[in-house]
């Protein structure tokens, strides 16, 4: 990648699992948010949610800089999820793996970001997981084999910053390999 390079990662997912936590532990400034009051605390027992984006920044070594964009996890603003997806060169999915619906979510945003931009790299954050329990991201390995979907499954803690520069830099590496693997089928 140049210097000249500007790069976009949309991080999506549920309500809840860590987007705005995200975007916030690895930005180089703070992120512009549009949160507003939760009110459907049924759902999610939260303060507050997104309802258009995030957006932060990541300056890399190389002077890359990577915009880095956080969907709304509510349904009835799905609309913006496939708005954010556009032009991205990949996606971070975050989930979280306490939830009974972590599987459920996980094949809703698949779907949408695999119809979106189907070539764009899919990487499976999983937050809110035990440190020896390797059952949320067993299931969502087999749910993204049955869907025939490739796409790494790691654990993640979304408020570390060495956590989520790591998820990122996956998805780089995956975007990267992919480009050295078009350049060398062109030859």
């Amino acid at each position: 990648m140049s210097a000249a390079d500007e790069l976009k990662i949309v991080f999506t997912g549920p309500m809840g699992a860590g987007k705005t936590t995200a975007i916030t532990a690895v930005s180089d400034f703070a992120p512009v948010r549009t949160e507003v009051g939760n009110n459907d605390q049924e759902s999610f027992a939260k303060a507050s949610t997104t309802v258009a984006l995030d957006l932060g920044q990541l300056g890399l070594d190389d002077g890359t800089i990577v915009r880095l964009y956080g969907t709304p996890g509510q349904d009835r603003f799905s609309f913006m999820w496939e708005i954010l997806g556009r032009g991205a060169i990949g996606v971070i999915l975050l989930l979280d793996g306490s939830s009974p619906d972590m599987c459920a979510h996980l094949r809703t945003y698949a779907e949408v970001f695999r119809r979106v931009a189907p070539e764009q790299p899919l990487l499976v954050g999983i937050g809110r997981t035990s440190p020896h329990d390797d059952r949320p991201l067993d299931a969502c390995n087999a749910v993204l084999a049955e869907m025939g979907c490739s796409a790494p499954v790691l654990s993640v803690d979304v408020r570390r910053r060495d956590d989520v520069l790591l998820i990122v830099e996956i998805l780089l590496a995956m975007l990267e390999a992919r480009i050295a693997e078009v350049a060398h089928d062109v030859h």
